[in-house]
């Protein structure tokens, strides 16, 4: 394993951070788990993102007893806030100083811990003024509950915003944590150079695409049995925009560059986001230990420039390029 700064700070995260978005306390039972985060520590991963929204407060349960007995001061777990929880009331979700600060407090409570290294706003929230958003934020900082403030799905403009009042109120907002692949590239042309410029590094959701991009999905085949695009609690839904012939035969076209890498698809995946100097961290999620074992290889691998340009001819057309698709992803009124 290999690690990174994570933006401007001296914190550093695993370059594979173990994520259990669509998995604990949903897909897979508990034993599962907690089996897949033993196998994340023995290849050196350190880096641990959930969400307070994911299972409706159940990933974090479970990640907090994975990760029990462990000591505190080698993890770097991250966590989110916005979606909503609970009875999923009218204050029960967004990026208001009251959901923040009752939501840091549970949060803690289920990862069994005193702090979170990094405490993310999941989405945008277009109904809370921003300036309320960052002083919650401020606050959690100087209550000792959160070491640093990240974002996730911000569009360019968002991020120049909340970086300016984070300094004004003295912390920095140092993560972005958008979706970004082979295929889905939206934050290329806007995302990544406001980060750049603002000191801000990416930890990438959805590296191989849901699965795509490991070559599993066939052209004109039926769906394997078990797999994402089969599963009714969401991960269909998620994988959806790529099941179609034209993105399948194109993601097929590269199993050469794999081998010629000695990679599995889903390793070249991995490894190609790892390739942008703005991606601190590739968040990987695994039903089987053997996946992360297999997903972790793309650590410290370095994909020669004529075998990125060998991909970009492969995928061609089908990648997604379209930088309103960032802002596309935060919902204009609350989730209720």
């Amino acid at each position: 394993m290999e690690y990174r700064y994570l933006g401007d700070s001296g914190l550093k995260v695993s370059e594979i951070t173990y994520g259990n978005w669509l998995t604990h306390a949903s897909q897979v039972e508990n034993d599962a788990a907690i089996a897949c985060v033993r196998a994340a520590l023995d290849v050196g991963i350190s880096t641990f993102d959930t969400a307070d929204v994911y299972a409706n407060t159940g990933a974090e349960t479970v990640l907090g007893e994975a990760l029990k007995g462990e000591r505190r001061q080698s993890l770097e777990i991250a966590t989110k806030v916005f979606g909503p929880t609970g009875p999923k009331g009218h204050n029960d979700t967004g990026l208001s100083r009251k959901h923040i600060l009752e939501s840091i407090d549970g949060s803690l409570e289920r990862l069994q811990t005193d702090y979170v290294d990094l405490y993310q706003a999941h989405r945008y929230d277009h109904e809370t003024p921003l300036e309320e958003t960052m002083q919650a934020f401020a606050d959690v900082v100087r209550q000792g509950k959160v070491l640093y403030v990240g974002v996730s799905e911000w569009t360019a403009d968002q991020l120049r915003a909340g970086a300016a009042l984070a300094k004004d109120l003295g912390f920095q907002l140092i993560s972005n944590q958008p979706q970004y692949s082979a295929l889905w590239r939206v934050i290329e042309g806007e995302v990544v150079p406001a980060s750049k410029e603002l000191g801000i590094s990416q930890i990438v959701w959805s590296p191989i695409a849901q699965g795509v991009l490991t070559g599993k999905y066939q052209p004109g085949q039926p769906l394997p049995e078990g797999s994402r695009a089969t599963d009714d609690k969401g991960g269909a839904k998620m994988i959806e925009r790529f099941m179609n012939d034209e993105v399948l035969s194109a993601v097929q076209e590269l199993k050469p560059i794999a081998d010629e890498l000695s990679l599995s698809m889903a390793q070249l995946a991995v490894a190609w986001v790892l390739q942008n100097e703005n991606v601190a961290s590739a968040i990987i999620g695994a039903s089987r230990p053997e996946q992360v074992r297999d997903n972790a290889g793309a650590a410290g691998v370095r994909i020669p420039a004529e075998l990125m340009s060998r991909v970009d001819d492969a995928l061609g057309s089908v990648v997604e390029r379209d930088p309103a698709k960032t802002n596309d992803s935060s919902p204009k009124t609350r989730e209720v």
